[in-house]
C-alpha cells in the first residue's frame, strides 16, 4: 500500500484538515501520478457538506488533477514514467456497456466510478486530488500537453470538459448565437470555447461589474439580467444558452431569450428542483437539456484543442492550508475564476 498525505473532511460539519491514508499498490494496468496541482470545484464544497447526497467520510475532494507519472504497471501501454498526466471526475467504469464502448464512460449504464466520494468496483472508497499521489487505471488517465501552464490546465479536467462537451455535442459554432449564464469557473470556460468555436457569445449576468472581464475573455456582448431594458433587447435572440449557475435561478426567464426551437443547456446543478411551466416551453418548441463531463477520448480531444488554441483556465494559485478560506471566497464569487491548489504546499 502507498501512504498518502491529504486534506480531508472528517464529517459534513468539519473543515478540511490534514489526513493520512493508504492508496492501493500499482497494479498491472495502473499508473501512479505525483499530483502537482489540483483545481477547486464548487462541487467539492457541495459534497463535503452533503448538499447533494450523503457522503462517504473521511472525504478527500478534488477531481481536477494534473501531475507527473512516477510508476506504471507491467501492462500499461499509453504512458511511461515521467509523462505529464491528468485525471478528471471519474477513475473507472464497467467499460463494456454500449455507452462505455461508444466513448461515453461518463454515462456508463452501471454508473462510472467518481474520483472521490464514491465506492470503487473493489468496494473501497475513492479519494481525490487534495493529496500528493493517486493510482488510476490507465484508461482513465489523459496526457497533458507540455506547452500549457500546468496549474492552469487543472480546471480543464472538470470546468473545461463540462463546457466543451455540450458545445461540441450541439455543434455550436459559426452562425450561432450563444448565451452563457454566469461568469464563474464554468462560465469563463464556456465563453472561451464558444468564441473559439466561432459562435457569437453573450454573457448573461446579474453583476454589471463583470462586463469588463467578460469582454476580456472574448465575449462579444454582455447583458445585465436584472435590467429589464437590457433584457428586452435580447428576447428571442439565442440559439443556445449554456447555463453554468449552481444556485437557484429563474429558468423561464432565460427560456424567453431563446429563438424558436432553441436549447437551454444545464451544466450547473442547483440544489432545488427546477420550476418550469409548460407554457415556457410549448409555444416556442423550446428544449431544456443537461450535460455532464465528456468521455476520456473527448477529454483528450479537448486538451489537444486547448494546446492548439492556447486555451487554459484563469486561476488563482493557493496553498492547501488556505483551502477553507478559499471555499468561503468561492461561495461569495470572490475568485477569477478558479482556485488551484499547489500540492507542493502539502
Amino acid at each position: 500500500m502507498i501512504e498518502t498525505k491529504a486534506y480531508a473532511a472528517q464529517s459534513p460539519e468539519t473543515d478540511l484538515a490534514p489526513w493520512t491514508f493508504e492508496r492501493r499498490d500499482v497494479g498491472a494496468h495502473d499508473v501512479q501520478i505525483e499530483i502537482l496541482f489540483c483545481g477547486v470545484c464548487h462541487s467539492d464544497l457541495h459534497q463535503i457538506r452533503n448538499e447533494w447526497f450523503p457522503g462517504i467520510f473521511p472525504m478527500v475532494p478534488g477531481h481536477e488533477i494534473v501531475g507527473r507519472i512516477t510508476q506504471v504497471g507491467d501492462h500499461v501501454k499509453k504512458f511511461k514514467q515521467g509523462d505529464l498526466a491528468g485525471v478528471g471526475c471519474m477513475v473507472d467504469s464497467c467499460q463494456v456497456c454500449y455507452n462505455c464502448k461508444d466513448g461515453l464512460e461518463q454515462y456508463c449504464v452501471e454508473g462510472n466510478t467518481q474520483t472521490y466520494n464514491n465506492l470503487g468496483r473493489d468496494g473501497v472508497p475513492t479519494y481525490g486530488g487534495y493529496s500528493n499521489t493517486i493510482v488510476v487505471r490507465e484508461e482513465f488517465v489523459v496526457s497533458v500537453p507540455e506547452k500549457l501552464d500546468l496549474a492552469a490546465v487543472a480546471p480543464l479536467l472538470c470546468a473545461g470538459i463540462t463546457t466543451y462537451s455540450p458545445l461540441k455535442y450541439w455543434k455550436v459554432g459559426q452562425g450561432h448565437k450563444l448565451a452563457v449564464v454566469g461568469l464563474g469557473g464554468l462560465g469563463h470556460m464556456g465563453v472561451k470555447f464558444g468564441v473559439a468555436f466561432g459562435a457569437e457569445v453573450t454573457v448573461l449576468s446579474t453583476s454589471p461589474a463583470k462586463e469588463a472581464d467578460a469582454k476580456a475573455l472574448g465575449a462579444h456582448h454582455f447583458v445585465v439580467t436584472s435590467d429589464e431594458e437590457q433584457l428586452k433587447t435580447v428576447q428571442g435572440s439565442f440559439d443556445f444558452i449554456l447555463d453554468t449557475v449552481a444556485a437557484d435561478h429563474n429558468i423561464p426567464l432565460y427560456l424567453s431569450l431563446l429563438k424558436t426551437s432553441g436549447t437551454h443547456i444545464l451544466v450547473g446543478a442547483p440544489p432545488k428542483p427546477l420550476e418550469i411551466p409548460a407554457f415556457a416551453l410549448i409555444p416556442g418548441r423550446m428544449s431544456v437539456s443537461g450535460s455532464t463531463i465528456g468521455g476520456i477520448a473527448e477529454t483528450q480531444e479537448m486538451l489537444n484543442f486547448c494546446a492548439e488554441h492556447n486555451i487554459v483556465s484563469d486561476i488563482e494559485l493557493i496553498n492547501i492550508q488556505d483551502i477553507n478560506q478559499a471555499y468561503e471566497r468561492m461561495v461569495k464569487g470572490d475568485v477569477r475564476y478558479r482556485f488551484v491548489i499547489d500540492i507542493a504546499s502539502l
